[in-house]
């Protein structure tokens, strides 16, 4: 799946390491990475006191544009999450 613009701006603004933040009212612990020099993010969030878990990676290719990759999961779920996603800390 191609990442729409709003979750480009969206993921771009988290802090990267790890951090604690809010999305649909569930709180949650979440890992965000940056590799490849910028070229490659890693996402992966598990809400605390509940079952849910979001995992992520998208790629920022020059001939494909920004490619999602969700992990065993839709692609909905992680879009809505980071959209929805404000972290306690800011970046």
């Amino acid at each position: 799946m191609t990442a729409p613009d709003a979750f480009l701006g969206a993921i771009n603004s988290l802090p990267t390491g790890t951090f604690t933040g809010t999305a649909r009212q569930s709180r949650y612990v979440v890992s965000h990475q940056i590799m490849a020099g910028g070229k490659s993010h890693k996402l992966v969030a598990h809400q605390l006191g509940g079952p849910d878990y979001i995992s992520l990676n998208l790629y920022l290719t020059k001939n494909s544009g920004a490619l999602l990759r969700p992990c065993e999961m839709p692609a909905e779920k992680v879009v809505t999450f980071v959209l929805s996603l404000v972290p306690d800390v800011q970046k």
